[in-house]
């Protein structure tokens, strides 16, 4: 039977440190004009209010930057996502940064709370800081800790507002459900830059890591069968691909935080079929393409259209 897809447009940029990732999901709809392809044709879209006017003021929460307009982002994708997956359809999300992949994990869970969610998580960063280690205060650096509910006050290098604080705890209660997943529903793919605070959490979590080192050893096959081998207590997958884990020398610098030796475009093709084809798989995320950063015109956008093409093909037969 065929699959509804719903696409959910998420243009906020607000959780970035740079700007232009609003204009990702438009790139890669402009790259599918221009390729002809017939993916949007009479697709059934969802979109977010975006919370993009913050950026024109100052912040008032170093580390947490606009933690108040995630906490809007977070709300709306718990309602939507809920909504769609109780339509029986498959919510794709086409979004513009990853802060706000901890909204898309609690609508999961609202939808379904008594099932265990794994998470695969395709980056090039581990996305596990907090407002109390967070170097930069990008909340992009944060959501797999919301989902988690961690503080990793053990590393703490910030003395975090009370503002600041409650925004967090709302952040991670979002759906009424808390922790989401647990460390061992988790599971990274590429994950090559991180911080020592990040890397602490990590070890003491024992979260699992497959590097680009095993990919490009074993093969797409190989990792697609350790990660679901890893999840295979869980009951449903949340598939979450930011662009920036592939080698920004085969794709293009268009992404927020590109990092050197990622995997192919190739390899994250086959990755991605492989993980969608997957019965257990009931959510797809795509963030980060920020065709402002793009030195090679709208390379990104369409390396990532032709990865989201296979993936829709793929949704829709199973």
């Amino acid at each position: 039977m065929s699959k509804n897809i719903v696409f959910v447009i998420n243009k906020s940029e607000i959780t970035a440190g740079t700007r232009g990732g609003s204009l990702g999901p438009e790139a890669i709809m402009a790259a599918a004009r221009k390729k002809g392809s017939t993916i949007f044709q009479n697709a059934q879209f969802e979109k977010i209010e975006d919370q993009n006017f913050l950026l024109d003021s100052p912040t008032k929460y170093p580390f947490g930057k606009r933690i108040d307009g995630l906490l809007s982002i977070y709300d709306q994708l718990n309602f939507k996502i809920d909504s769609v997956l109780k339509q029986n359809s498959f919510p794709l999300i086409l979004a513009a940064d990853h802060g706000s992949a901890g909204g898309t994990i609690s609508g999961i869970k609202t939808a379904y709370p008594e099932k265990k969610l794994g998470v695969i998580w395709i980056d090039a960063h581990a996305d596990i800081h907090t407002p109390f280690t967070t170097p930069s205060g990008n909340m992009h650096g944060m959501p797999l800790a919301t989902s988690l509910n961690i503080d990793n006050k053990d590393c703490q290098i910030n003395d975090v507002d009370e503002e600041t604080v409650a925004y967090w705890e709302k952040l991670k209660n979002i759906g009424g459900i808390n922790p989401k997943i647990n460390p061992e529903d988790l599971i990274y793919i590429a994950v090559r830059d991180t911080e020592d605070q990040e890397n602490f959490i990590l070890n003491k979590l024992g979260i699992e890591n497959i590097s680009v080192d095993f990919v490009s050893k074993y093969g797409s096959k190989s990792t697609i069968e350790k990660a679901f081998d890893y999840l295979q207590h869980c009951d449903m997958i949340y598939v979450s691909f930011d662009v920036d884990s592939m080698d920004p020398d085969l794709t293009s610098l268009g992404t927020g935080t590109p990092v050197p030796n990622g995997i192919s475009p190739e390899i994250a093709k086959e990755l991605m079929i492989g993980f969608a084809e997957n019965p257990k798989t009931v959510c797809i995320e795509i963030v980060e393409v920020n065709p402002c950063l793009d030195e090679k015109e709208n390379t990104m956008a369409e390396v990532t259209l032709d990865i989201l093409e296979a993936v829709v093909t793929t949704v829709k037969r199973k």
